[in-house]
């Protein structure tokens, strides 16, 4: 099992998109507030949000919040200030990839606290990042596909 954490996400269709990667892939998703959006039930529905009841969400008050329940031991931070990229590291089972907001990414802060487990998806010099659904998405299937896809349907026979 991994699990997704979108610290202050700000875009409820990239969350929308990323709780339905988890859902396919039974990561559990971790929302740290604020948040730009509601999750309250009513919302979810309204959003046709099909899906929902396959993931398994948990929110926190804020990063502080986020660490004290699940701790640091086990971190990535997916990160375009990143020297390491993605495919440079091993991603063990219950490992926490750990994504900013989208307008700003994650905080120097915490990026220079843990410098050394922070991770980049290569791409264009001259382009400033990937969409947030999409960077998730190469994050977990990276992590997935270390990990030979866990629980996870890969033969095409058994499906439909």
């Amino acid at each position: 099992m991994f699990n997704i954490v979108l610290v202050e996400p700000e875009i409820p269709q990239n969350t929308g998109n990323i709780a339905r990667t988890c859902a396919v892939t039974g990561a559990v998703l971790h929302l740290v507030r604020p948040l730009g959006f509601d999750i309250s039930e009513k919302a979810v529905k309204r959003a046709g949000l099909d899906y929902w009841h396959l993931v398994d969400i948990r929110v926190y008050r804020n990063i502080r919040h986020f660490f004290e329940v699940n701790g640091d031991e086990n971190i990535w931070l997916m990160t375009t200030k990143a020297p390491r990229k993605y495919t440079d590291v091993k991603f063990t089972d219950g490992c926490y990839l750990l994504f900013g907001r989208e307008t700003r990414g994650l905080d120097d802060d915490i990026r220079e606290k843990y410098a050394d487990r922070c991770l980049r998806i290569p791409m264009r010099g001259d382009a400033r990042s990937m969409n947030l659904g999409n960077s998730v998405a190469v994050a977990l299937y990276e992590a997935l596909r270390q990990n030979d896809f866990p629980d996870l349907v890969c033969d095409h026979a058994t499906v439909w």
